[in-house]
């Protein structure tokens, strides 16, 4: 699933193309959403909100979550596409750009006063405007007794990790995804995490280790069985069990993380 950082970049991206453009022609591909026409109106603006796209059309809101597989994807007018159009969600057209969501997780038309109703949920931002470091603490503390990769996890805490970045940060702090929040430094923890993410921000490629080579751009995240890179000890690999959030894969070094 895609992390806080490549949703801000999507945002940035569909904003440098289509804020201030008329919309020519709008086509939502999904049933709930297939008689909804925005053509004739202007793209305010396109901001992310954690893991969240907003598409701000005069009084109405595109939201969309890339969940596992969605893309948003900028055409010139005519230009084939590199997906299938069956895997097309949504459309939007300007007279010199095509804008494309396919795969998307979730996809609707709401009211722009209504935004808070689809995000209003979620905890701090660590990319947005409404970052606030200690609600994101009191957040997670909230829960003591919960695993810290689950409360990491959990966007109503703090808006923005994923998996790769949870289990990175875990390991950089030295800590078992099963550790219990009671017993792990949480301000810390969100203090590193905000780095980490600002680091990576306008990067294509995620980099936790300093180390930009192919192949050595994190600590633990995806390499089970291998050496870990500060002991030698193989890379485990394991799951945190179902909770209110999906089962959750993780990656650790038993040696560096207690």
């Amino acid at each position: 699933m895609p992390e806080g950082d490549t949703v801000w970049r999507a945002a940035k991206r569909l904003d440098a193309a289509l804020a201030g453009k008329q919309l020519t022609e709008t086509d939502f591909r999904v049933p709930a959403y297939a008689t909804v026409d925005l053509s004739g109106r202007t793209v305010d603006t396109v901001v992310s909100r954690g893991k969240h796209l907003l598409m701000r059309v005069g009084d109405a809101t595109i939201h969309s979550h890339l969940k596992m597989e969605g893309s948003w994807e900028l055409y010139a007018p005519g230009a084939r596409w590199r997906h299938p159009a069956f895997e097309a969600r949504a459309v939007l057209r300007t007279e010199d750009v095509a804008a494309v969501g396919f795969l998307l997780g979730i996809l609707e038309v709401i009211p722009r006063d209504r935004e808070d109703e689809v995000v209003g949920y979620l905890g701090p931002d660590l990319l947005g405007p409404d970052w606030d470091a200690d609600e994101a603490v009191r957040r997670l503390a909230a829960n003591p007794e919960q695993p810290v990769a689950v409360a990491l996890l959990d966007q109503r805490n703090l808006a923005g990790l994923g998996n790769e970045y949870v289990n990175e940060l875990c390991f950089l702090r030295g800590m078992l995804p099963t550790r219990p929040v009671a017993e792990a430094d949480i301000p810390a923890a969100v203090s590193l995490a905000r780095r980490l993410i600002l680091a990576n921000r306008d990067r294509s490629t995620r980099v936790t280790t300093g180390d930009t080579r192919r192949g050595r751009t994190s600590w633990v995240y995806g390499r089970r069985g291998e050496p870990c890179r500060r002991c030698g000890t193989r890379i485990h690999r394991s799951a945190l069990g179902r909770t209110d959030l999906e089962e959750r894969v993780t990656y650790y070094c038993p040696s560096c993380q207690t």
